[in-house]
Formats: C-alpha cells, structure tokens, sequence
C-alpha cells in the first residue's frame, strides 16, 4: 500500500482539498483509494512518532495504527492530509522554512515501515507567506509575540528550495511532488488527481473550490455551465477557460493580497517576489522531485 502525505504548507490550502477527497471518498474507495478522517490521524501520528523517537515502528504498532486509521478497509493507497504534518505554524519558520520538516517527516513514516510514501506540498511567495503565517499565529494568540518573530526574520534569506533539499535528505527514495499555491485556482485537477491517484476522467463533486471561492457567484456558474455544455478536451484548454472566465469574473478582494509588513516597501515585495520565482526555477530542476505547473 502506498500513503500519500499532502504536507500543506500552512497559508495556503487551507483543508480544501481533504474536504473534497472526504466528499467522494466513496468514488475513490472503488479506485483502491482510503480517505481516512482527520481526526483519525493527525495528533495520533504526531504522539506515535514522538513516542518511537525516529525508532521504526515494530509489526505490532504499525497494525494498530492502521486498523485505527482505516480499520478494515482494504485498498492500494491512503490519502492523509496535515499543513502541521512538518511542524506547526509558530515552528513553520527559522533558518528555512519548515526547518525540522524532513526530519519528523521520516519519523513518521516509520510508522509505516511496510508500505511506501509520496509527499506533496503547495509553496508560496514569501513576500505573502510570511504576513499571513504572522496573521495566523496572531489568531491563536501566542504570547510569544509572534510579530517579533515575524519581523525578526531576513525574508531575502529563505528559499523553500532548502526545505525541499532536506526533506529529499531526511526521505531518499519518497517522491516529492511541489506545486506554487498562487498557480492552484488553474492546476486544482492535476493536484487533486496527484495527490489521490485517481483515474483519469473521475469526476469530483466541489472540485473546483478554489475557484467558487474567487470568482463571482455567477461567473462560476457560468463556467460550470460551459465546461458541462463544451467539455475541455486538454488540460491547457481547460486553463484557457479558467483562465478566461477568471479575467470576467474574478473577485479583486479575493485575488489581490494586501500586504501591511513594517519596514517593507514595494521594492521589497517585488525583490522577494522575483527571488521566490528564481527559487520555483531552481527547484524544478531538482532531482526527485515533480514540479506541477500551469
């Protein structure tokens, strides 16, 4: 069985993608695909791994873990989904971003000895990353003044091709499949089918979240209307379509990201924009891993 960990980043997806996989878990169970509940892994992995100290799991604890994953249920892949899998948000940034993410990565895939592992994760321009990272640890309320945190990071010194290199050091031989979550609204099918490994042609029911969540109500309906009358033949022609029903219909407050950092100016949102996009060249040259691209 093969265990496919959609490791976020935080920022970025938000839980949209389990939701829709929970959704039409019973058109992926008649494809061999479990989609476990959540609630069935997440801090129950984290506790199993802490507890085994990067030690591999023995015959015993991987079964219990399983049976208490998926119970019974047969199948040739399982699809479990955490933005925290590689650390939580106030852990989510140091020397790099995710400093420790290969490290617990490979920990709790030694819990699964017997079975093989893919990762995936979304990445994002750090000129919006960082603000809303700072903005989610704000609403938790840390008192560790996460502000400061924030602000006491050199922005021009993290490159997520640093986190991508350690968690290939920390896994060799896992797959690591990277997407830029700003490219998400035009490649959510290829991510979806990625990440499940369904067939092609399944249809998913709320496939398309992302863009109801950015579009006007009646430019998605319209959409959805001309996809189900004029079906897209390719996936370059169906980005054509995204794409142009996006330049009619989308919403300005929903795709324009306001950014309110201290001491940053537009010179410096559009240095680190340009430096983010030489580091997604970089990246897609890396070995092992799968850059997925609109």
């Amino acid at each position: 069985m093969r265990i496919a960990y959609h490791l976020g980043a935080h920022c970025t997806d938000e839980d949209r993608l389990i939701r829709c996989f929970l959704k039409n878990r019973a058109v992926l169970a008649e494809q061999g695909i479990l989609v476990p509940s959540p609630t069935r892994y997440r801090r129950q992995v984290r506790e199993i791994s802490d507890k085994l100290g990067g030690q591999v799991a023995t015959p015993e604890t991987q079964a219990m873990m399983l049976e208490q994953i998926i119970d019974d249920a047969e199948g040739e892949r399982i699809v479990l989904s955490w933005d925290s899998f590689m650390g939580f948000p106030t852990w989510a940034v140091g020397e790099t971003f995710y400093p420790r993410g290969g490290e617990i990565m490979r920990a709790i895939t030694r819990i699964f000895p017997d079975h093989s592992s893919e990762f995936f994760l979304a990445i994002r321009n750090p000129a919006t990353f960082l603000p809303a990272l700072q903005a989610k640890i704000d609403a938790k309320g840390s008192a560790s003044g996460p502000r400061a945190m924030v602000s006491a990071i050199d922005p021009f010194s993290l490159r997520w091709s640093d986190t991508v290199r350690q968690i290939l050091r920390n896994n060799p031989g896992v797959p690591l499949t990277v997407w830029c979550d700003e490219e998400t609204p035009l490649i959510e099918p290829e991510i979806m089918q990625a990440i499940s490994g369904h067939a092609a042609g399944t249809l998913l029911a709320d496939s398309d979240e992302v863009l109801a969540q950015i579009m006007t109500d009646i430019g998605i309906a319209r959409m959805r209307n001309y996809c189900k009358e004029h079906p897209p033949q390719s996936v370059s022609q169906r980005r054509r379509v995204v794409t142009a029903f996006l330049e009619k219909f989308a919403r300005p407050e929903r795709v324009e990201v306001e950014i309110d950092v201290p001491g940053w100016t537009d010179e410096t949102v559009a240095q680190l924009s340009d430096l983010y996009l030489r580091d997604v060249a970089y990246i897609s040259g890396m070995a092992g891993v799968r850059l997925i691209e609109a």
